[in-house]
């Protein structure tokens, strides 16, 4: 080889290696390993299941006759949950009309539409929530925002209302396992967990726990590993959680010493003598202090939603959290399952969750004049994937990490109004934006908190440790008259964030707090543009 040519190697080598950031290889830094969010983590692609294929045309529903389909659609359902074995739901094209809830409440079911787009399936809902009957799983829900009087005050625009029951929960299309809590609110209503396993040993990011005992336990099992604070305000697990203290700390985390204060559902791969080897890496250090538990878990598999449209009409924005319940879907108790090619108009929320992990929702894009809570909401999951969202519409809380949330991703994502990457506080941690577009305007004083959290004060602060931030692409629409940075803030309370690559077309200053691990800060990560995408083909090789 020759003397040109080696240094020529010797010169692009050095060039990929500066734009490869040194945080994932600098062993000092912790890096969760997020690749194992998404359906079967992300191990396996979202498939084209077959099974019984129930035709909605023929159990009466008729699309595009202006009339409600709600009746022939819970007759539909009913059929589906009768029968054995997978099933197809298959919509027609045309517009259907739904005032009802469709709960889906069994695994291996699948609701298709014949398309997101023109000349697909829409679902037409005329009216919001709160025109239905109260879903009696809401009903501690209910209970509770009055116990607690939660209410909206904004005296510059003389408000005072109650909260609404749909403000973060409830869909017209609903995943849930029936006969259970879909999350717990209030202590009356406790009832002790199936403790399968007490666990004595493991390691955050490694796979295998030592138990006492593992007698109720098999290979396959789907669980829950639980970690309680029983140590009071000052507890070992709080610290764990949040690094030194350096702000306030919410009285949720030690008010409720009987509810876990982390949460994460997994599959067990391995058992041998008192050793358990389970599929994703552990949250956290299994130490006794934290009395850590392997319970049970109960859910559906195998659920999906895809190819079809949920249409609102337009109707007036009231006020933050007193929404009426223009919401799409709500995926609840749900692991190993999907969402996909969905587009949603008008939603006071388009996609909510809560306890549902190994979930992946994919292309979806929500839009409408409406002002929006969520589009796709991110709360009490675990490695579920948000992948190729495009949200045309103004949203208070655009991209949401919400309480107990963890190991979860957006990737691949777009914002073009007033966006947010918003921490939404409740003891989320280790969670991922990942190859994000955002497009911003600019406040006078060349400002934009694009990290601002959200969130009760009793569940402060906005994240743990080693929430993410990877290749965030910021599209400035002003402030081009000026060479000053434009400042991107709004976190004071966020510790041992990792913000890597956040880049515009104009030059940015970060200021996030506190102690954030911030690298190629006004640089584009080009040869590793999705922190997911590297990590999984790195772990199974592709």
């Amino acid at each position: 080889m020759s003397r040109v040519l080696t240094v020529f190697f010797v010169v692009m080598s050095l060039i990929v290696e500066a734009q490869i950031p040194k945080v994932l290889s600098d062993q000092s830094v912790y890096l969760p390993d997020f690749s194992y969010a998404g359906y079967h983590n992300g191990e396996q692609t979202i498939p084209n299941p077959t099974g019984e294929v129930l035709l909605a045309t023929d159990y009466g529903v008729v699309s595009d006759d202006e009339l409600d389909d709600s009746k022939a659609l819970l007759e539909l359902l009913k059929k589906a949950h009768e029968t054995d074995g997978p099933v197809v739901i298959q919509m027609p094209a045309g517009r259907v009309i739904l005032s009802e809830i469709l709960y889906i409440e069994r695994s291996n079911l699948i609701l298709r539409g014949a398309g997101s787009g023109s000349g697909g399936t829409e679902i037409y809902v005329p009216r919001p929530m709160s025109y239905f009957d109260n879903p009696p799983a809401l009903a501690e829900l209910r209970e509770y925002l009055v116990a607690l009087d939660k209410r909206q005050r904004e005296k510059e625009n003389n408000i005072d209302l109650p909260f609404s029951q749909y403000a973060w929960s409830g869909g017209v299309i609903w995943t849930r396992q029936p006969g259970v809590r879909t999350k717990a609110y209030l202590d009356q209503y406790d009832e002790p967990p199936v403790v399968l396993a007490t666990l004595s040993q493991g390691k955050r990011g490694e796979k295998l726990i030592t138990a006492a005992t593992i007698d109720q336990l098999k290979v396959g099992d789907v669980v829950q590993i639980e970690w309680y604070n029983k140590e009071g305000e000052n507890s070992s697990l709080i610290q764990a959680m949040y690094g030194e203290k350096q702000f306030k700390i919410g009285s949720h985390h030690w008010n409720y010493p009987e509810h876990s204060l982390i949460q994460q559902q997994t599959t067990i791969t391995k058992i041998s003598g008192n050793k358990i080897t389970i599929k994703d890496p552990l949250l956290m250090d299994i130490r006794p202090e934290w009395t850590p538990k392997m319970v049970e878990w109960k859910h559906l598999e195998e659920v999906g939603i895809e190819h079809l449209r949920i249409t609102f009409p337009m109707a007036p924005n009231i006020a933050h959290h007193v929404e009426e319940g223009y919401n799409g879907i709500y995926l609840t108790r749900l692991f190993n399952g999907w969402v996909r090619d969905v587009k949603i108009e008008n939603a006071d929320s388009g996609i909510l969750t809560e306890e549902t992990a190994n979930v992946t929702i994919q292309d979806i894009e929500t839009s409408g004049e409406k002002i929006a809570h969520y589009s796709v909401s991110m709360s009490g999951v675990h490695n579920v994937l948000v992948e190729n969202l495009h949200v045309k519409n103004v949203v208070r809380h655009p991209l949401s990490f919400n309480t107990f949330s963890t190991k979860s991703v957006y990737t691949n994502c777009q914002v073009d109004q007033q966006p947010l990457l918003d921490q939404h506080a409740g003891a989320n941690h280790q969670n991922l934006f990942d190859n994000i577009t955002v497009k911003v305007i600019l406040d006078e004083d060349r400002s934009y908190g694009l990290f601002e959290g959200g969130g009760a004060g009793y569940w402060k602060p906005s994240h743990g440790s080693y929430t993410t931030m990877w290749n965030i692409a910021v599209d400035f629409q002003n402030g081009f008259e000026s060479a000053e940075p434009a400042i991107l803030n709004g976190m004071k309370d966020g510790p041992n964030a990792r913000l890597i690559g956040i880049y515009g077309n104009l030059p940015v200053t970060i200021e996030y707090g506190p102690n954030p691990y911030l690298e190629m800060t006004n640089e584009e990560i080009k040869e590793i543009p999705s922190l997911y995408h590297y990590q999984l083909n790195k772990r199974i090789k592709r």
